[in-house]
């Protein structure tokens, strides 16, 4: 296996461009989390042309439900939850700015599009692993959506946080590459 690279946020184009599908990366700095509810409200504001609640130029977007902190932690388990339930939505937020997204799952070929078009990638984070990705949470703040309880909008500091690149600007799906790989060694058996 090949280096793993050390990325910060806010992403930059620069940085991006460099990432290849298959990359694994360590993420450290600030990132936002948002699901289904509150995805549906920002895209709400979107079409009303009103502000989302945080600025979204270069930022990511972890797809994640944290569970309550227990005594002494900053936030409770914290896995990623599945992306394509977010595939109608992603589109206008790449658009306006987003760089990255984690979750976990394929996306739909129109995310993948406006991730080439709008030069964004998505990272996969392991599934089952939520208790052990909370540890690369070093700070959470409530941004908005409070009302959501764990669908709501934070703010996250992440340190070290293990991801792999699945789809990059070039238009590369990690997925797709594995299942193909997979079909061509069965296929010469």
């Amino acid at each position: 296996m090949g280096e793993v690279k050390r990325i910060s946020t806010p992403l930059r184009t620069e940085e991006i461009v460099s990432l290849r599908s298959g990359d694994r990366v360590l993420i450290s700095g600030w990132v936002y989390t948002a699901r289904d509810a509150a995805h549906k409200r920002m895209d709400d504001l979107l079409r009303q042309r009103k502000e989302l609640p945080f600025d979204i130029k270069g930022q990511v977007i972890y797809y994640v439900g944290p569970s309550p902190a227990k005594p002494g932690r900053v936030i409770g388990s914290a896995g990623p939850t599945t992306a394509s339930r977010m595939d109608a939505y992603a589109p206008a937020l790449i658009a306006k700015g987003l760089k990255g997204m984690i979750g976990k799952g394929a996306r739909s070929a129109q995310v993948i599009r406006a991730m080439v078009e709008h030069k964004a990638v998505y990272f996969g984070a392991v599934g089952g692993a939520a208790a052990l990705l909370s540890r690369c949470i070093k700070e959470a703040e409530m941004v908005a959506y409070e009302d959501l309880g764990p669908e709501a909008i934070r703010r996250l500091r992440l340190e070290d946080f293990p991801a792999i690149v699945v789809n990059d600007v070039q238009g590369n799906d990690l997925y797709a590459e594995g299942v193909r790989v997979y079909r061509q060694e069965i296929g010469s058996r």
